[in-house]
């Protein structure tokens, strides 16, 4: 693949937010499963499993535990200070909110703990290295996943929303997932039902760094939290959005 087809590709991978019922053809989950297991992780334990999900009932179970991690978030959110604000909270009750439950398939990447003792010990004896590097080698098989599905013109969301306790406990009580498991994070699959608007991008110049820094080569206060009112602003917008 030429760099200017990859380039592309990576700017064609976006979050969607709607999704047609159309179903996905089992072709296509294999594609994208084929390209998640060759990511990279750490000594190649390649820790990862992958739970594909497409029956409505099971769907609707793991929708109802992850409501109550978005029902969390919403009060949690009304204590943020509001210079970082004001447009984030109605996307909490916008008609988006239940919208991913529309899409069909959703596949979970869990991971094995047991590989973890084939990590050097030097990163064993440091937790949170090596927590950092369990899950490092199972976001990368995500994020493969992602551009797989944007290579199929697939549509995809991250839903972190299965972390929470109660939707990790209760999804792998759901689905059979042993414990020795951790699910990180789940793919939301489908056709799109709008096209993303375009993408709010920080300045190339002023987060590429070349040596020695000093400290005014990086951002203020005041320019960090004026992106932050940005890009939650714009972040609400999207979820607001209506299908084309």
């Amino acid at each position: 693949m030429e760099y200017e087809s990859l380039l592309e590709l990576v700017k064609r991978r976006r979050s969607i937010h709607r999704f047609k019922p159309d179903p996905v053809p089992d072709e296509y989950i294999e594609k994208i499963l084929e390209v998640a297991r060759w990511a990279p992780s750490g000594m190649n334990m390649q820790p990862w499993e992958f739970v594909v999900v497409k029956e409505p009932e099971l769907k609707a179970e793991i929708v109802k535990y992850a409501e109550a991690d978005y029902d969390a978030s919403r009060i949690m959110e009304q204590t943020r200070s509001p210079i970082y604000d004001a447009a984030i909270k109605d996307m909490y009750v916008s008609s988006s909110r239940n919208d991913y439950t529309r899409a069909p398939v959703y596949i979970l990447v869990i991971g094995d703990t047991r590989t973890q003792p084939g990590l050097p010990l030097v990163v064993q004896h440091t937790r949170q290295r090596m927590r950092y590097t369990f899950q490092a080698g199972l976001s990368g098989a995500l994020l493969y996943m992602h551009l797989a599905a944007a290579s199929l013109g697939l549509a995809a969301r991250w839903l972190s929303a299965v972390q929470s306790p109660l939707a990790h406990c209760m999804i792998k009580d759901l689905l059979g997932i042993p414990d020795y498991m951790e699910v990180l994070d789940m793919m939301v699959l489908g056709y799109p039902a709008l096209r993303p608007r375009e993408k709010l991008m920080r300045d190339k110049a002023r987060m590429i760094h070349y040596g020695r820094c000093k400290k005014e080569d990086f951002w203020t206060d005041d320019e960090v939290n004026d992106f932050i009112r940005k890009a939650r602003t714009w972040v609400a917008a999207t979820h607001r959005r209506e299908p084309d």
